[in-house]
């Protein structure tokens, strides 16, 4: 649709796919530096605020929310932790974050970070078009790329820019853009998902709960004082209507179950869905005038809370690369955002695929494979070394700025 004819053209230094956590944070933090932008999404604000995402937040992007002038919500709705539980062979063994490595870790909800940018941007008087389509990425090899999408009213616009960030997720076109013959995308698939569930019951305990056991693995998770989110290993292809309430209850107190008699907390099951597994990673996340940031550049299983952070961290990176690029030395600038972006991603890759190892059940395991798994999980709670690493790897790693 390169040729149809456009209703209005808008210039900025920075045009932004994707209105999601990492998009709107990279747009709040370059506005806050006076570098404007227009952040396009294809879904409402109302299909993004909708659909229900947990959040496990590092320290540093707790403090970056709440110092650079998002929202101090967090502090007050966000529940701090300062350790985790594994629990295997029916026993708790609860990991001290802040003991062993002087660092927490937040419990707040993904769809509630994105709520908070976008309010900060519709606040700060940024330019952000929600529900738009049929988008185009023009000119990604020269100076002067564009960006057209059709708006709610049926209008078409042009974004003239300097530079285009990808920040389309998972399923992104952006990262399409780069030729097939120039990029390497590195993945892999997972024999098991996770069935995840909304309830309307109290809390079953202070700490998440990483459950180790012969029947498969579990999450306990909190959301709320009377909505708790939880998980347990599935099938990729298991249907949620062959789940009822008490099936569900069922297979997540088999896994938590232990000789200290724990229970969960049981209530009404108000929400099922399937969560597949996958690895991933797209290098380069640059080419020309384009940069790819977030899910739309890699993906990391949910077991050890890597995404949003790495989303979080892709930005304060690149934020500080582009206002150099813009400001300073030029285009020579984004030559640093690959590196400093890649070695936190594939740290994050390597721990979210060993926690995943560490606790799933591997469909056709041996008793071999199981007894070899509680004997690597007695390892990790059984020594100081074992227990730091887990806890260092949780809660992240500071982020340096290099200049």
């Amino acid at each position: 649709m390169a040729d149809v004819t456009v209703d209005t053209v808008a210039s900025v230094p920075v045009a932004v796919i994707g209105a999601g956590p990492a998009g709107l944070m990279l747009a709040h933090l370059l506005g806050r530096a006076g570098v404007e932008t227009i952040v396009v999404d294809t879904r409402t604000r109302r299909e993004i605020e909708t659909t229900q995402r947990a959040g496990i937040l590092e320290a540093d992007a707790v403090r970056d929310l709440v110092e650079t002038g998002v929202s101090d919500r967090i502090l007050r709705e966000g529940h701090e932790h300062e350790g985790t539980e594994l629990r295997f062979g029916g026993r708790p063994h609860r990991i001290d974050f802040k003991e062993l490595v002087g660092a927490s870790v937040w419990l707040y909800p993904q769809t509630d970070v994105f709520t908070d940018l976008a309010d900060a941007r519709k606040r700060d008087g940024g330019t952000v078009h929600f529900g738009v389509k049929d988008t185009e990425v023009l000119d990604i090899t020269t100076d002067a790329p564009r960006v057209r999408c059709t708006a709610v009213d049926g209008t078409r616009h042009e974004i003239r820019a300097r530079f285009v960030v990808g920040a389309d997720g998972s399923r992104s076109m952006c990262r399409d853009l780069v030729p097939e013959g120039r990029r390497t995308r590195y993945g892999k698939e997972y024999p098991f998902a996770w069935f995840g569930i909304l309830a309307e019951a109290p809390t079953s305990a202070p700490e998440l709960i990483y459950a180790h056991s012969e029947h498969g693995f579990a999450l306990i998770s909190q959301r709320t004082e009377n909505v708790q989110r939880m998980y347990f290993q599935c099938d990729p292809n298991e249907s949620v209507d062959a789940w009822p309430d008490d099936r569900v209850w069922e297979t997540l107190q088999a896994r938590v179950a232990g000789q200290d008699g724990f229970r969960l907390k049981e209530g009404p099951v108000v929400e099922r869905t399937v969560l597949r597994f996958r690895s991933f990673v797209q290098e380069p996340m640059r080419w020309g005038s384009l940069v790819l940031a977030g899910d739309a550049a890699h993906t990391v299983p949910p077991t050890g809370a890597r995404g949003l952070n790495l989303a979080l961290h892709d930005v304060k990176v690149l934020s500080d690369v582009l206002l150099r690029a813009l400001v300073d030395t030029g285009e020579a600038a984004l030559d640093d955002y690959q590196p400093r972006a890649l070695q936190r991603v594939w740290r994050a890759q390597n721990f979210s695929y060993w926690m995943t190892r560490l606790l799933h059940t591997v469909p056709g395991g041996t008793p071999f494979d199981m007894r070899r798994q509680i004997g690597e999980l007695d390892n990790v709670v059984g020594t100081r070394s074992g227990r730091a690493y887990l806890a260092e790897q949780y809660t992240g790693w500071p982020t340096r700025p290099q200049h």
